[in-house]
């Protein structure tokens, strides 16, 4: 019977290793996709910012004599 209740210890023992392990990668995964999205959402945002000050830059007038 202590055979039993020893090898029902290791048995949860390996489970809950396993089980922190499982936690601890899903963590990894979780934050490695969030700062995959936020670099996404930020080039994104940079190309749009890029894209208004173009646009904005071509609406000015070509002469510069006011600007002296």
């Amino acid at each position: 019977m202590r055979n039993v209740e020893r090898l029902t210890s290791v048995k949860s023992e390996l489970l809950d290793i396993f089980m922190s392990m499982e936690v601890v990668e899903h963590e990894q995964r979780s934050r490695t996709a969030a700062q995959r999205n936020l670099r996404a959402r930020r080039g994104i945002e940079l190309h749009e910012e890029f894209k208004r000050l173009s646009e904005d830059i071509a609406e000015l007038p070509e002469d510069d004599e006011g600007m002296h």
